[in-house]
């Protein structure tokens, strides 16, 4: 599921890039959308229907961005230092052996009864 939804995206991403450069440049910035009365081919031409398919798909592009991002995290619970085996680690050195000690223990203290 991850990966279909993963190739969607990359067909979602190409094809806003192909709507915008389709859409004529101008200098009105958000102006275009401020909700005008167009029909889908009207007095403008194809100018409304880019602006609108570009806003579709980068809707659609949004939802699939959350829905690939929660179906990573769900399934990707674990963290990677749980996998980790200490006795695997080279790099942590043993810790050393403490020698049996060979002193004579001190005599004991006389007991009076």
């Amino acid at each position: 599921m991850t990966s279909t939804l993963l190739i969607v995206q990359i067909v979602l991403a190409i094809a806003i890039t192909i709507a915008v450069l389709l859409q004529k440049s101008s200098s009105i910035g958000l102006g275009a959308y401020s909700g005008s009365n167009e029909s889908v081919f009207g007095a403008k031409g194809p100018t409304g229907f880019l602006a609108k398919l570009t806003f579709t798909l980068a809707f659609a592009f949004i939802v699939n961005t959350l829905v690939l991002g929660y179906l990573y995290t769900a399934k990707n619970s674990a963290s990677v230092t749980d996998s980790i085996i200490p006795e695997n680690n080279k790099a942590v050195p043993a810790a050393p052996v403490t020698p049996i000690s060979t002193t004579p223990s001190a005599p004991a203290a006389p007991s009076t009864n």
